[in-house]
């Protein structure tokens, strides 16, 4: 491998010479060996948008010539087309503030920048600092790069497989709607209620979910850009932070702003806090709706086996035919694990000190994991389950009508101590529940016939 010399303020360090980075984020390949996760990609996009941004308005405000802001703009387009994507090489742990990715992307934007000018015959020469990180400070960027970047995937990818999945359930709702069957409660039989009922409580926690999205991730349109190094704005125009979000938002379609206080900005997370509670929520949600989906279709012959669902893959290495709930395992692994991200979430925003929290690249991986998570899971539970969710009429027909809470109806006209006596008869000598009724005497076969109608019990009356 053929290098090249870079430096910084402590020296000269050798750089991959085919890689665009600068010295500062070659030392942080060296001083972070630290797992495998990579800084997400689109917290890079997230600081080119940033970038892009700050070098249109600190031209407007006479700040940074003409050619260099637009070979910024330029270079920061390349990065947004992911074409360069292999110069972002840092890991999540790193420097609390995320400097190292902050200069990791001023490094490579400059160098792109400058080949650009080069290439023009230009005099000109772009330094990551001065001009691509100009009035600015990572610990301004990184928060509002994190914002810039939670807010379009939970818009781009989030929402989407949101609204397909709850799409399916509202049309299984639809379709199962005069299916009668059984329900439950505590595991035990319960009244009746139509299928297409119980799934209208699947979708309606979508619903749910979906309006606590759309009220937290609001508040990931305040950024920080404007406050510099501690919420101060010091080395940035006044007006910069105001200009820069609205360029952001003229960049991306959102409606972002500079926050009105810069120093809650940089050192508390709450607002990221408040959109990972909704995550956790969809999660919790998620894991309902996929228990309950193995649970009905759990059998096929020992079972509830009131569902069928899609036959994916061989489900066992040693018994021949078993096919099992894998959907749902997946879905319930995912919500596990952003329940585990809510944790680190809410302790990491826990730890600003100061004017500063350290603990940004956690926050930001965890909550983007969270959301891919969440979003892939939906996406597959639904293809390769919900769509084809099918009713095993002749089983739910044969729980319901072997219910002994069917009695339940009798309450109104007989009273619950007579009623619950008919029940715990029937259970304890094997009798139908028509039969236990008859022989208790509290009622004719015509008042059983007329009061016990499943059809009637699944409404107010």
């Amino acid at each position: 491998m053929s290098f090249r010399i870079e430096h910084d303020t402590f020296g000269e360090i050798e750089v991959p010479a085919d890689k665009y980075w600068g010295a500062q984020t070659q030392r942080s390949k060296q001083n972070f060996p630290v797992g495998k996760e990579q800084m997400p990609i689109e917290v890079v996009y997230g600081f080119a948008h940033l970038k892009k941004a700050a070098a249109i308005v600190n031209k407007d405000l006479g700040k940074l010539s003409a050619e260099k802001s637009d070979a910024i703009v330029k270079a920061c387009d390349d990065v947004l087309s992911g074409k360069l994507d292999t110069h972002f090489p840092l890991v999540v742990w790193q420097t609390g503030s995320g400097t190292q990715s902050n200069m990791n992307v001023n490094e490579v934007v400059a160098y792109v920048a400058n080949m650009y000018l080069k290439e023009a015959g230009s005099a000109e020469t772009v330094h990551p600092n001065d001009d691509v990180n100009k009035s600015q400070s990572s610990n301004d960027t990184y928060p509002t790069a994190m914002h810039v970047a939670l807010y379009h995937e939970i818009e781009a990818k989030l929402m989407p497989a949101l609204n397909n999945l709850r799409n399916t359930l509202k049309a299984k709702e639809e379709q199962f709607t005069n299916i009668i069957k059984i329900g439950r409660t505590h595991l035990q039989d319960a009244t009746p209620l139509t299928l297409g009922q119980e799934i209208s409580g699947w979708r309606y926690m979508l619903d749910k979910c979906e309006d606590l999205l759309n009220i937290s991730k609001k508040e990931l349109l305040n950024l920080a850009i404007g406050g510099t190094a501690v919420g101060t704005g010091i080395n940035a125009h006044p007006e910069f932070g105001d200009r820069v979000a609205k360029q952001i938002g003229v960049q991306t379609g959102y409606d972002f702003v500079s926050s009105p206080n810069k120093f809650h900005a940089l050192t508390a997370h709450d607002e990221v806090t408040f959109v990972h509670g909704a995550l956790k929520a969809l999660a919790a949600d998620l894991m309902k709706i996929a228990n309950d989906v193995r649970w009905l279709s759990s059998g096929p012959r020992a079972g509830l086996a009131e569902l069928s669902i899609p036959e994916n893959e061989p489900g066992s290495s040693i018994m021949p035919g078993k096919v099992n709930p894998t959907q749902s395992e997946m879905l319930t692994m995912v919500a596990v694990q952003v329940m585990g991200n809510d944790a680190a979430v809410g302790i990491a925003a826990s730890q600003g000190n100061f004017e500063l929290n350290v603990f940004k690249p956690v926050i930001m991986y965890n909550t983007l994991q969270s959301i891919y998570l969440l979003a892939d899971g939906m996406n597959s539970f639904n293809d390769n389950c919900a769509i084809g969710i099918e009713p095993i009429e002749e089983n739910i027909t044969n729980y319901l009508n072997q219910s002994l809470m069917l009695v339940t109806a009798l309450n109104p006209h007989i009273g619950y101590e007579k009623a619950a006596y008919i029940a715990k008869t029937a259970h304890k000598e094997g009798l139908t529940l028509k039969e236990s009724a008859l022989k208790s005497g509290f009622l004719t076969e015509e008042q059983f016939n007329e009061w016990i109608k499943p059809e009637e019990m699944i409404h107010p009356k």
